[in-house]
């Protein structure tokens, strides 16, 4: 699977990847204490699941056909996420660590503008 949307919390574990592909690069988001300058206790994140899943799978399908090979997880949890707790993992492998970075940018702003997930900050 290249990718999980659930309430579980996001693992600090590195899966092993395919041989041949040596640089790794993992963009991890952490639920800030601030939002708008006022504090927060954490985010509801909610999502049109059907949608949101095809929306992963034509990401993971156009990237992957139209970028250098390599291979990607992308986890972003779902309902509340305390201040102070990651909420979207991605991470990829690819043979050069430039393309790593720049996938990671890339799978991180298409998320951002394609994918229906919604953030609620809970104010403190």
């Amino acid at each position: 699977m290249d990718f999980l949307l659930a309430p579980d919390p996001i693992p600090d574990a590195t899966p092993t990847f395919s041989p041949g592909l040596g640089a790794e690069a993992r963009f991890l988001g952490v639920v800030r204490e601030l939002e708008n300058g006022r504090p927060i206790s954490g985010i509801e994140y909610s999502a049109y699941l059907p949608m949101a899943e095809k929306q992963l799978a034509e990401l993971v399908a156009t990237t992957r056909s139209s970028r250098e090979d390599h291979e990607v997880f992308i986890q972003h949890r779902l309902g509340f996420v305390a201040a102070g707790e990651p909420s979207i993992l991605i991470r990829v492998r690819t043979r050069h660590s430039a393309a790593a970075f720049e996938l990671c940018r890339h799978y991180l702003a298409e998320i951002k503008t394609r994918v229906p997930i919604w953030k609620k900050p809970v104010f403190a």
